[in-house]
C-alpha cells in the first residue's frame, strides 16, 4: 500500500493548525465573561496605529463599536474552528472562518503591514496554513474513480 504523502501532509497541516486555534481559543476563554480585555487591548492597539491608517480607521468603524460581540465569538470561533479542524469536519469551511479571524487580528493590530508579520509565527504561517486548507479542501480520502467500460461489440 502506497503512502498518499499529499494527503497525509494536509492532514498534519490541519491537525497542527486545528491545535493552534483550540489553544488560542482557550487563551482567551475569559472574554465570555469579560470583554474589557478584549477593549485594553483595541484601545493599546489604537494608540499605537498612525492616524488614518487602516488599523485606525479599522478599530475605529469595526473593531471597538462590536467589542462586546467580538469578546465572544472570537473565543467560540477559535475554539470551534480548531476542533472542526481537528475532527477533519468541513475543513474547507472552518478553515476559511479561522483565515478570516487570523487576518482580522492581524489588521486590527497592525502587524500585516510591518515586516515582522512575515516572520512572525502568528502571521503568515498561520494565514498561509488556513488558506491552504481552505483551498484544498478536506483530507478525506476521494473515492476511487472508475473507467468506464467500452463495449467493444
Amino acid at each position: 500500500m502506497a503512502i498518499d504523502r499529499q494527503r497525509l501532509g494536509l492532514t498534519l497541516l490541519r491537525i497542527c493548525i486545528g491545535v493552534f486555534f483550540i489553544f488560542e481559543g482557550l487563551g482567551k476563554i475569559r472574554w465570555l465573561t469579560d470583554s474589557s480585555i478584549l477593549a485594553g487591548q483595541f484601545a493599546e492597539w489604537s494608540q499605537t496605529a498612525a492616524s488614518g491608517s487602516i488599523p485606525q480607521m479599522y478599530l475605529q468603524r469595526i473593531a471597538v463599536p462590536g467589542t462586546a460581540i467580538f469578546a465572544r465569538l472570537v473565543p467560540l470561533g477559535e475554539l470551534t474552528c480548531g476542533a472542526a479542524l481537528v475532527c477533519n469536519f468541513w475543513t474547507p469551511a472552518f478553515a476559511f472562518i479561522a483565515f478570516f479571524m487570523a487576518l482580522n487580528f492581524q489588521i486590527a493590530s497592525g502587524a500585516v503591514f510591518k515586516y515582522s508579520f512575515l516572520t512572525s509565527g502568528y502571521g503568515l504561517p498561520v494565514l498561509g496554513s488556513t488558506l491552504a486548507l481552505a483551498l484544498a479542501g478536506s483530507s478525506k480520502p476521494r473515492p476511487k474513480q472508475t473507467k468506464a467500460r467500452v463495449d467493444k461489440s
